[in-house]
């Protein structure tokens, strides 16, 4: 499985040209625990591409550990997006989570259900963006945990779907699909990377995307607390 994994990782360099851009996306961010059961979280994501810094925006989230396999949580995001003409279109949005997780043997498997809700925007772009624009997304994803290993190859695909009734609405305008690696390096270090591929669909003049993608969060320790 992890041949496949890593062939797949890299098998789409080869067509790299016949992208439309190609993108790099760091995040770095710190968590940790108010309770068993509540988990918070701060991280600045910054996406480079064409423009130099294309996007970036820092995020806090708090998520709730209902039950052993599900977790809702919810995000903020404070978006900052260059524009061709040199200015940031600055908005705000939130993020509403279900997370769902079962591990079986050495896998896990887990689902995300979102809905993200944007306000507060400076300047209306006039066309429908799944990025940054209300939508509802769907990501199944699942991981593999080599024993003996710092290694945990893991594979995801996200589905957008418009919920609005514009002329595009109502219907998956976006999949974004990706494979990578997870670093069990060193508590308390959770450090990601992979290979991202971000297509848009049912949209007019669909783009693509290439993306090579970071993370490295760092996890503070402490007293939980009580339930």
């Amino acid at each position: 499985m992890v041949k496949y994994i890593i062939i797949a990782l890299f098998l789409p360099l080869v067509g790299y040209s016949q992208l439309n851009s190609g993108m790099v996306w760091t995040e770095l961010g710190v968590k940790g625990s108010v309770t068993k059961k509540i988990d918070w979280a701060g991280d600045l994501t910054t996406r480079f591409g064409n423009l130099g810094v294309n996007t970036f925006f820092p995020q806090v989230s708090v998520k709730y550990k209902l039950t052993k396999w599900f977790r809702p949580s919810l995000e903020y995001r404070a978006i900052f997006n260059h524009l061709s003409n040199g200015n940031y279109n600055f908005s705000n949005r939130l993020n509403i989570n279900g997370e769902f997780k079962h591990g079986i043997s050495d896998f896990d498997f887990g689902l995300r259900l979102r809905y993200q809700y944007s306000f507060g925007t400076l300047f209306a772009s006039g066309s429908y963006d799944p990025e940054f624009d209300q939508a509802i997304r769907i990501k199944p994803s699942v991981t593999y945990d080599i024993k003996k290993s710092m290694f945990s190859p893991t594979a995801s695909a996200e589905f957008f779907y418009d919920p609005s009734y514009g002329q595009y609405g109502r219907q998956f305008t976006k999949i974004r699909t990706f494979v990578g690696v997870k670093f069990d390096w060193k508590k308390p270090f959770d450090i990601a990377v992979g290979y991202m591929f971000d297509g848009k669909i049912n949209l007019p003049k669909p783009s693509n995307r290439h993306i090579l993608s970071v993370s490295f969060a760092y996890k503070i320790e402490g007293d939980k607390g009580k339930e």
